[in-house]
């Protein structure tokens, strides 16, 4: 079996391979590029791709939040009670967005 080796420009995955004698390596390769096995650098012998988690962890706190946030109102949405209050300087109701744009006029009233 012919072992490849990965080493194409668009590296953006980090897959982990283990060698038998050396324990375990990493290697950087393109989206579903990687091989089933890959030389070991130390001793050139086959190592196995072993399959772990993403590490979705290591990125920005914001995203992570982010997808957090969006994945937990899938199954339970904010309930609210009533509108928001207006933004500071403007009166109660929503009558200026219905002055400026014509489309909201049409819209069903409570």
């Amino acid at each position: 079996m012919a072992l490849r080796r990965c080493t194409r420009r668009s590296d953006i995955a980090v897959y982990l391979y283990r060698c038998p004698d050396h324990g375990t390596t990493e290697t950087r390769c393109a989206m579903g590029a990687a091989p089933a096995a890959v030389e070991c650098p130390a001793c050139g012998t086959s190592a196995a791709r072993v399959f772990t988690a993403p590490r979705l962890s290591f990125g920005s706190p914001v995203r992570r939040a982010l997808v957090e946030r969006t994945e937990r109102t899938r199954d339970e949405p904010d309930v609210v009670s009533s509108p928001p209050p207006p933004p500071p300087g403007r009166g109660p109701g929503r009558r200026a967005d219905v002055l400026r744009n014509p489309a909201l006029s049409r819209l069903p009233r409570p």
